[in-house]
């Protein structure tokens, strides 16, 4: 016989009316004063039935100048009309028996680097169907510079052509290029190849953004934001992507060795416009963009792995080595988005606890606002099982807010920046995306730098099993990923 539950006490159940009545009008309180304010003109004027000309003249002249204020500081919306992820061919696929297998034959003198990279693999999250790139692959590999170009071509010009079908966009509409990649940066750039290849318009404004780690598609998000605020009527295209083939390691240093581990091929292309007659068509707009920034030395980036020289094994221990790189960025970012986001109660609760931290006691554990009261769905950067699980118990979020990163980074890896847009279309393959619903995508990179940016879902998005980067294999998701896998 199951256990009979507790009756709920009398003061529990007044508590949560309680708790329900403050969050109601701590949320509506402007709105409440603004409808008592309007409610004491009317009657006023009802009673007196004279209105003091002066008085009007006076009134019609704030109205005229606040809606001039307002009309002059409006910001242009911007709309997501649609993206576009890289699919890898199935002949790119390196499962990690094959992973470990080419190790051996490369590091044949270093077996102490072999056996990390196993450990690594075992406790990485990551799936079979991963993929590398064809200079990767080869025996013995070819990290050189025109492999690195033929990656690149493949890559961004995939994206490129499925955004390009899916949008119906001409290259001559297309007024503003922005590609992001931080280890490969050629002479002519990745964005001059782009205009080259789709014989874009002389005047467009491109740019090509380096060196800023996975975090850097939100930074060209941020951009396309501004720059759509001073061109009127204009498409932007940002192509986000990470070429791995001249970071490929070869030596003995186990945290250079990391990166061959986790980073997998992958590259999203990103169609943002002002105009308005996306406003119906587009599936999102753009609500917020915080960027954030915190300096750490150089020896906190290698502090990612732990040795247990007792043993003789190497272990990891990345989720403690995370947040003390990290956890600065993070608080202050989470600093900044909550006003944007949070309805008024959990602003309220916030300011209270930080002004309490600040001025009273420091040592108080700071507060985690709720943001599932404002957020539905979240994206955070498939970096590792470590960053997942981390921003998981920070953020206080259930096992299906996460889903999309742990399944992103089990069937793609760790793409970098591009990684959070095989994130949101795992959300919308699963038809959980509904028309009003609100999207944090939360982006991890170098510096060290953690970047937000909110969108709100501009119309209920159709599940597509036969379109993206999840076709044909999303009726397979979500995964049991054990903690580790041997191999």
């Amino acid at each position: 016989m199951p256990p009979i539950l507790p009756e709920p006490s009398n003061s529990s159940i007044k508590l949560k009316y309680v708790k329900l009545g403050y969050q109601y009008l701590a949320n509506h309180f402007i709105t409440l004063i603004l409808i008592l304010l309007t409610l004491s003109i009317i009657l006023g004027l009802w009673r007196s039935l004279h209105v003091d000309p002066i008085c009007l003249l006076c009134t019609s002249l704030l109205v005229i100048l606040f809606a001039t204020v307002q009309f002059m500081s409006k910001t242009q919306t911007v709309y997501l009309v649609d993206y576009a992820c890289y699919k890898p061919p199935t002949k790119c696929r390196v499962p990690s028996s094959v992973f470990i297998e080419h190790s051996r034959i490369i590091l044949k003198d270093n077996p102490r680097s072999i056996e990390f990279q196993a450990r690594m693999l075992e406790r990485s999250g990551l799936g079979e169907e991963t993929c590398l790139p064809r200079a990767i692959r080869c025996l013995p590999p070819k990290p050189n510079m025109e492999e690195a170009r033929v990656e690149a071509e493949l890559v961004i010009f995939s994206s490129m052509d499925s955004l390009l079908e899916k949008t119906g966009l001409k290259p001559k509409d297309i007024n503003i290029l922005i590609v992001n990649c931080s280890l490969f940066c050629p002479t002519p750039s990745l964005s001059a190849m782009v205009i080259n290849k789709y014989k874009l318009r002389q005047d467009i404004k491109s740019f090509n953004l380096s060196g800023m780690g996975c975090s850097a598609g939100l930074i060209s998000i941020n951009l396309a934001r501004d720059l759509l605020q001073v061109y009127p009527n204009s498409n932007a295209v940002v192509v986000s992507t990470e070429i791995i083939t001249p970071n490929y390691y070869q030596g003995s240093e186990k945290a250079m060795l990391l990166p061959n581990c986790l980073f997998r091929m992958g590259g999203a292309a990103i169609l943002l416009s002002n105009h308005r007659s996306y406003r119906s068509r587009a599936k999102y707009r753009l609500l917020h963009v915080v960027r954030t920034h915190k300096g750490a030395d150089n020896k906190a980036y290698r502090c990612v792995y732990q040795e247990q020289d007792k043993e003789e094994k190497v272990g990891i221990n990345l989720s403690k080595d995370l947040m003390a790189i990290a956890g600065e960025a993070l608080k202050s970012n989470i600093i900044s988005i909550a006003p944007l986001v949070l309805p008024t109660s959990e602003q309220l609760i916030f300011l209270v606890m930080l002004i309490g931290r600040k001025f009273f006691n420091p040592r108080c554990k700071p507060y985690i606002p709720d943001f599932k009261q404002a957020v539905e769905h979240f994206c955070i950067h498939a970096g590792g099982r470590a960053v997942i699980d981390e921003l998981q118990k920070n953020l206080q979020l259930t096992a299906e807010h996460v889903e999309a990163s742990r399944m992103t980074l089990h069937r793609f890896g760790n793409t970098s920046s591009s990684s959070l847009w095989y994130e949101l279309s795992y959300i919308e393959s699963k038809g959980r995306m509904r028309k009003g619903d609100k999207v944090w995508q939360i982006a991890f990179g170098s510096g060290f730098k953690c970047n937000s940016a909110v969108w709100k879902c501009n119309r209920s998005i159709e599940s597509r099993v036969d379109d993206g980067p999840w076709a044909n294999c999303i009726d397979r998701y979500p995964v049991h990923i054990p903690q580790v896998v041997k191999l």
